[in-house]
């Protein structure tokens, strides 16, 4: 796992080259490949995009440049050929609907699409012989997630994305996140139940008739959570709680 200001970028080394997932941001790929040369010298043979955020496609073109293939669900290929504000001209050129298996460095890596979770495109990658599973932006570590509404996610996509991956991963699964540090099965445990809990309270608000903005200033809903650190900079739990609003209503 690389880290750095965009998604967790997720590294598998081996003879068949470098399998890369997600890209951040264009101006970093310098150091980024910097990183990837010390790990091996081979070739980066492919790159998943987990969806279509320029935190994580931002790179994209220049890792193309060096003579990688990108893989990516149907959505994200269509997401970055009409958003040109993107400024990311490198399309996926293997796309793929549902799942797909990438056989490479010795073992099976299985993409599986979830339907409006974060956004419409995104996949989890799990590498069956290393036990290691990508989430992109489906699970943050200890801290409330960007559920882009805009861009077709939603919280009940959300939430069933996060359970349906529970039949691959045990307590010995290591788990990257889209963003946050390396992870487990009983903290991503602990993250869904954090987003069932909260879904269940905004929904008892919206039935006894509670607005957007009184849901949203209710800090009670989701002390528990904000009290363990969930909330951050970029989605902030006013903020968490007027998407899961918005998101159910």
């Amino acid at each position: 796992m690389l880290e750095g200001r965009g998604g967790n970028i997720g590294i598998s080394i081996g003879r068949d080259g470098v399998f890369m997932i997600d890209s951040q941001f264009a101006p970093l790929i310098p150091k980024i490949h910097d990183a990837i040369k010390a790990l091996s010298d081979k070739p980066i043979s492919f790159l998943a995009n987990t969806h279509h955020h320029g935190d994580h496609t931002g790179g994209n073109e220049n890792i193309s440049n060096l003579g990688a293939n990108i893989i990516a669900h149907d959505n994200v290929y269509n997401r970055i050929k009409n958003n040109a504000k993107q400024g990311n001209n490198a399309l996926p050129t293997i796309t793929f609907n549902d799942k797909l298996s990438l056989y490479i460095n010795g073992e099976q890596v299985m993409a599986i699409h979830f339907d409006n979770a974060h956004t419409d495109g995104d996949i989890m990658l799990y590498f069956t012989e290393s036990n290691v599973l990508h989430t992109g932006d489906v699970f943050f570590h200890n801290r409330y997630p960007y559920i882009d509404l805009n861009s077709g996610g939603s919280i009940d996509g959300y939430i069933g994305a996060v359970k349906k991956v529970l039949m691959l991963i045990d307590e010995e699964t290591k788990i990257i996140p889209g963003h946050g540090n390396i992870s487990n099965k009983k903290e991503y445990l602990t993250f869904l139940t954090m987003l069932q809990d909260l879904r269940g309270k905004v929904l008892t608000e919206i039935k006894k008739g509670k607005t957007e903005d009184e849901v949203a200033a209710d800090t009670s809903l989701s002390k528990t959570y904000d009290d363990l650190g969930y909330s951050w900079g970029f989605i902030n739990s006013e903020k968490f709680r007027r998407t899961v609003y918005k998101s159910l209503n």
